[in-house]
C-alpha cells in the first residue's frame, strides 16, 4: 500500500539527487598520492627550539621532570 505522496517524494528525490557515477569522471587517488609524495616532512624552527628549552631546564632543574611528564 503505497501512498501516493510517497510516490511523489520519491520522484522528487530522483530529480535532485544525481548518481555517484556522473559527479565523479575520473579517479582522484593519483592525485591524492602525487599530494601526499610533495608534503614536506621538515620540523619547524620552533619545534626544535621547544625542544631545546625542555633539555635545559632538565639539566638546570631536574625537579622539572615531574612537570614535563605532566604535559605529555
Amino acid at each position: 500500500m503505497n501512498d501516493p505522496n510517497d510516490d511523489k517524494i520519491r520522484k522528487l528525490l530522483k530529480q535532485s539527487i544525481h548518481p555517484a557515477s556522473q559527479e565523479f569522471e575520473r579517479d582522484l587517488w593519483p592525485q591524492m598520492l602525487r599530494r601526499l609524495e610533495e608534503r614536506s616532512t621538515g620540523v619547524p624552527w620552533f619545534d626544535w627550539a621547544l625542544l631545546a628549552l625542555a633539555a635545559v631546564c632538565l639539566f638546570l632543574v631536574p625537579d622539572t621532570i615531574p612537570l614535563l611528564l605532566y604535559h605529555l
